[in-house]
């Protein structure tokens, strides 16, 4: 039974741990949902990166629909499902860009050749031909074959900010166990919900 006394960030950092022992591949995959412009629902999995009691943060392309969604529209919402588990976890929050030295460092962080194929790819944009895409990536590695490559201008981060954390577990016969956490300030408030 979920402890409506517990913090929810530790909470969360309990399913995770157990999450990264059982699940495969990708146990920080989350949906991620937005809006379009006209209002409607537009998702994607993304992967956190890192996380803390300041929120959830995930690394993109500014220049992608997502990133352009969050622009005009900062409320999103996150959704992590791990089957194996039997547990879920539904983040609402706000979402703001990371400062640029925080972007740095986790850039620094990822492979050489995902750092290039950042500035090799037009992220959400119509791609012609595979092919181009090859081209640029080819271009990239000799234009920094001999140098670090640094972060491109629109490559970055977002910080989502909950203001309510719903965990939700299985249980026999669809009684399932789930509890609403809601922000109040710098306090939670805790809530049992049918299932």
């Amino acid at each position: 039974m979920i402890d409506l006394t517990t913090d929810p960030y530790d909470l969360f950092a309990t399913w995770m741990a157990k999450a990264q022992e059982s699940e495969l591949n990708d146990p920080n995959a989350m949906t991620l949902a937005t809006t379009t412009p006209q209002g409607h629902p537009s998702a994607r999995i993304v992967l956190l990166k890192s996380w803390d009691r300041q929120g959830f943060v995930f690394y993109t392309n500014l220049e992608s629909r997502k990133s352009g969604e969050i622009r005009a529209n900062p409320h999103v919402a996150l959704l992590f499902h791990w089957k194996t588990r039997k547990r879920q976890i539904r983040i609402e929050g706000t979402a703001t860009q990371v400062s640029d030295a925080e972007a740095d460092a986790y850039f620094e962080t990822r492979p050489r050749l995902s750092r290039i194929g950042a500035w090799a790819s037009d992220q959400s944009r119509p791609l012609p031909e595979r092919k181009l895409l090859e081209q640029r990536l080819e271009s990239a590695v000799v234009q920094y074959a001999d140098a670090p490559v640094p972060r491109p201008p629109h490559w970055s981060g977002w910080l989502v900010t909950p203001s309510a954390i719903e965990f939700w577990e299985d249980r026999d016969f669809r009684l399932h166990d789930r509890a609403v956490f809601t922000r109040a300030g710098d306090d939670w408030s805790a809530t049992r919900l049918y299932p």
